[in-house]
């Protein structure tokens, strides 16, 4: 069905034999990857996409029930590898992606070869012996100012996110990044992102992956790195020395060269 594909406005490059899947984080879309697929394109099939809401995606696909769960993005994930007849693949998340990605994993093993986790973090809310880097009240402050001035909340959030204050170039471009993205539909994917808890999850993702973790991540505490580790069978950790939430954006080229020494 090719409304699938508009759906998440789906984008097919290169003519390898192996496909690494690029999902992107929360307020941004597949353009994200720009500095990392011209490396990849040679040797693989990349396969980009939105999220419903993000990008090109297809607006009135938007279903708030279906939405209100990484659950239903992991499904859309599915349903795009179902349509393109994809087994076996690599997929490459970043932040929020990457638990949907490992949903996706755990419902269906036989698509996926291997993960790549960008930043990731299975909870962001502390909890008792585990920092995920936010109390409540930290999140309720987010979620009023997004309602109160979503491009205040842009502006602010985006620089505290990309971090390198000395590339100011880099947060404006995420900034622009938020504002692209409807409000309502951010503020629904920012409530599901923030208040997710997929620390169950991990001991059952069923294929190898690797955790790429920056320094001086503020959604990403380096806790979160060796929880991930510690608590995901076959999973290796990788600490860069990239800083900020966007190593792809920031740090390409260690970025990069982490993904292509795990795949070699």
């Amino acid at each position: 069905m090719k409304n699938i594909l508009r759906r998440n406005a789906v984008n097919i490059l290169g003519n390898g034999e192996e496909t690494i899947l690029f999902l992107h984080g929360f307020g941004c879309d597949q353009s994200v990857w720009k500095h990392i697929v011209p490396a990849f394109i040679e040797d693989y099939k990349i396969v980009l996409l939105d999220f419903v809401g993000a990008g090109k995606s297809d607006i009135s696909a938007y279903d708030k029930f279906r939405y209100s769960k990484l659950e239903g993005y992991a499904q859309d994930v599915l349903e795009v590898c179902t349509e393109l007849q994809l087994k076996n693949i690599i997929l490459v998340g970043h932040s929020v992606s990457c638990m949907i990605g490992a949903l996706a994993a755990i419902n269906d093993s036989s698509v996926f070869k291997k993960l790549i986790f960008v930043g990731p973090s299975p909870r962001y809310l502390n909890d008792v012996g585990y920092n995920g880097g936010f109390e409540k009240v930290d999140l309720d402050l987010l979620f009023e100012l997004m309602d109160e001035d979503y491009i205040a909340w842009s502006n602010s959030t985006a620089a505290a996110i990309m971090a390198n204050r000395e590339r100011p170039e880099l947060s404006e471009e995420l900034s622009n990044s938020f504002c692209l993205l409807e409000p309502e539909i951010a503020k629904d994917f920012a409530k599901v992102t923030f208040l997710s808890d997929n620390r169950k999850d991990l001991p059952y993702i069923p294929v190898e992956s690797l955790t790429l973790q920056c320094q001086e991540d503020i959604l990403a505490p380096l806790e979160i790195g060796h929880y991930i580790n510690m608590n995901t069978k076959g999973n290796t950790l990788v600490i860069l020395e990239a800083t900020g939430h966007c190593p792809h954006l920031s740090a390409p080229e260690e970025t990069i060269l982490a993904i292509r020494s795990y795949l070699s």
